[in-house]
C-alpha cells in the first residue's frame, strides 16, 4: 500500500516537472519569435541619403541632401557667438530647481524673434510656449495637441512639404490633406491654386505653413501674397501654425523673415508656432527648439500650456538643458545677439552667392532649359524639378547626392564643387530633355 503511495506521488512530481518544463519551453519558444514579424521600415530619405555619401569613395562627391550649413570649403562651423555664449556659462553650476527659469527664459526671446512687437502677448499671459527638441519636436507636441482636443481635423500640408511633417502628423494619428503650393513649370508658387485650396476647405481647418525659406522648394509668397492669405485665412476661421525652422536664411534678415508670422498677428488670428535653432544657430547636435502658441486669454493659455507640459513629460521630460542656455544666452545679450545677427547675415550671402554662380556657370553652359529659378528661390534649397530617373543619373554618374523629391541643399555648393555641380546637371537635365523633344517630334 504504502509502495503504491510512494509510485503515485513520484508519477504526479514527474508529471508535474515535465508538464512545467513543456509549458516552459512553450514561453520560451514564443518569447524567441516576439519580434519575427517585424519589417525593416523604410530608410528616412535624408539619413539615407547621408548613408549612401559616406559609403561613396568616389573623390568628386558631393552631398546636397543634409540642411545644414557648410563653409566655403565643405566644412561644418561653430558661431562666434555660441563660442561666447559658451565662455558665459562655462564653469556656472546649474542646479535642477532651475529648469523651469532657464526653459521660461528661452520660451520669452523666442517668442521675442518670431512675434516682434507683439512679443507683449507673452507678457500679457496670452502664449502658451514651452521648450522643444528642435523643431521636430515642436511639431510633434502640436500634433499631438490637436489629436487629443481636435480629434476629426485634418491638418493641410503643402504640397510639397519637409518629408517628416508626414511622418510627425501621421505617427499622432491626425487625418492629413494637401494644399497646392509648388508650380513644377514655373519652379515657383502656384498662388491661385493655393488660394483656392484654402477657399475649399472646411471653414476651421489647420494649416501647417513655412513663414520663409520653404522646405523643400526655396518658394516663399511675396509680402502681398501673405496678406491675401492671411485674409482668406480670417475669413474661413482657419488655423495657422507656422514651421519656422531657417529664420534668416531667406533674405539674411530675421526680422524680415519673420513678417509673415507678424501678418498674421497684425490681423488678430490665434497661432501656433514651431522655432529651430538648429540651423541658424547651427546647433544641430543640441536639438534646441520652442512651441509657442496663441491664446484668447491667460485662463485658455494656462490650459494649453499645462497639456503641453504633460504631452512632453510622457515623450522625453525635460530637454537637455546646456543648449537651451546657449540659445538663450545669444538672445538675451544684446551684443552677443547682434553678433548672431551678423553672422546669419553672411550664412545667408555665401548661399545667396552660390546660387548666383550656379545660375551663370550653367546659362554660359548653353542649352534650352531657363535656370531664373535657382536665384528667383530662396534659403537652404533649390527645387530643379528633376524626374527620378535625372536624379538617379546624378547620383550614379556624378556622385550628386540629393534627396529622391529633388531637394538640393545650397550649402552644400561651394567655389571648388560648383563648377563640377553645374556639368553634372547640366548634361542630366539639358541633354536628357533635349533627347527626349527629339523623340517626342519623330513620327513613327
Amino acid at each position: 500500500m504504502q509502495q503504491r503511495i510512494k509510485i503515485n506521488i513520484m508519477r504526479r512530481f514527474i508529471g508535474g516537472r515535465f508538464a512545467g518544463s513543456t509549458r516552459l519551453m512553450s514561453t520560451s519558444s514564443r518569447a524567441l519569435g516576439w519580434w519575427d514579424h517585424v519589417k525593416p521600415a523604410p530608410k528616412d530619405p535624408i539619413i539615407g541619403v547621408t548613408e549612401a555619401f559616406l559609403a561613396d569613395t568616389n573623390p568628386n562627391k558631393i552631398n546636397l541632401g543634409v540642411g545644414a550649413y557648410r563653409d566655403d570649403e565643405g566644412k561644418p562651423v561653430v558661431l562666434q557667438c555660441v563660442r561666447y555664449a559658451e565662455s558665459k556659462i562655462a564653469g556656472c553650476e546649474f542646479l535642477e530647481s532651475n529648469a523651469t527659469e532657464v526653459g521660461s527664459k528661452l520660451v520669452e526671446e523666442s517668442v521675442k524673434l518670431a512675434y516682434g512687437k507683439h512679443a507683449h502677448l507673452i507678457k500679457d499671459g496670452r502664449v502658451a510656449g514651452i521648450q522643444a527638441l528642435s523643431g521636430t519636436s515642436a511639431c510633434r507636441l502640436f500634433a499631438e495637441l490637436q489629436r487629443r482636443f481636435y480629434p476629426e481635423s485634418p491638418i493641410y500640408l503643402p504640397d510639397f512639404t519637409w518629408s517628416n511633417h508626414h511622418n510627425i502628423w501621421r505617427d499622432a494619428q491626425v487625418p492629413e490633406r494637401s494644399f497646392r503650393y509648388y508650380h513644377p513649370i514655373s519652379k515657383g508658387l502656384n498662388f491661385a491654386a493655393l488660394m483656392d485650396d484654402v477657399k475649399n476647405a472646411p471653414d476651421g481647418s489647420f494649416f501647417l505653413l513655412h513663414p520663409c525659406a520653404h522646405n523643400p522648394t526655396g518658394v516663399d509668397p511675396t509680402e502681398e501674397q501673405w496678406r491675401e492669405i492671411s485674409n482668406k485665412f480670417k475669413v474661413k476661421n482657419h488655423f495657422p501654425f507656422f514651421d519656422m525652422a531657417y529664420q534668416g536664411f531667406a533674405s539674411g534678415d530675421v526680422d524680415t523673415d519673420a513678417l509673415p508670422i507678424r501678418i498674421f498677428l497684425e490681423d488678430g488670428h490665434l497661432i501656433g508656432c514651431a522655432q529651430s535653432f538648429a540651423k541658424n544657430m547651427v546647433l544641430h547636435g543640441h536639438r534646441v527648439g520652442c512651441l509657442s502658441v496663441l491664446c484668447d486669454d491667460v485662463k485658455r493659455a494656462v490650459a494649453v500650456k499645462s497639456q503641453l507640459q504633460q504631452i512632453a513629460r510622457a515623450i522625453y521630460s525635460n530637454p537637455p538643458v546646456h543648449g537651451i542656455l546657449l540659445v538663450s544666452t545669444i538672445l538675451s545679450d544684446p551684443q552677443t545677439k547682434v553678433l548672431w545677427f551678423k553672422e546669419v547675415k553672411v550664412m545667408a550671402n555665401r548661399i545667396k552667392q552660390m546660387r548666383i554662380t550656379l545660375r551663370e556657370t550653367l546659362e554660359k553652359l548653353g542649352g534650352p532649359l531657363s535656370w531664373e529659378h535657382i536665384t528667383n528661390q530662396v534659403g537652404m534649397f533649390c527645387f530643379f524639378g528633376l524626374t527620378p530617373d535625372e536624379i538617379d543619373r546624378l547620383v550614379r554618374e556624378f556622385h550628386v547626392y540629393i534627396t529622391p523629391d529633388g531637394r538640393m541643399s545650397m550649402a552644400g555648393v561651394n567655389t571648388s564643387n560648383v563648377n563640377y555641380l553645374a556639368n553634372a546637371i547640366h548634361e542630366v537635365m539639358t541633354y536628357e530633355r533635349e533627347a527626349g523633344t527629339m523623340i517626342s517630334g519623330i513620327s513613327l
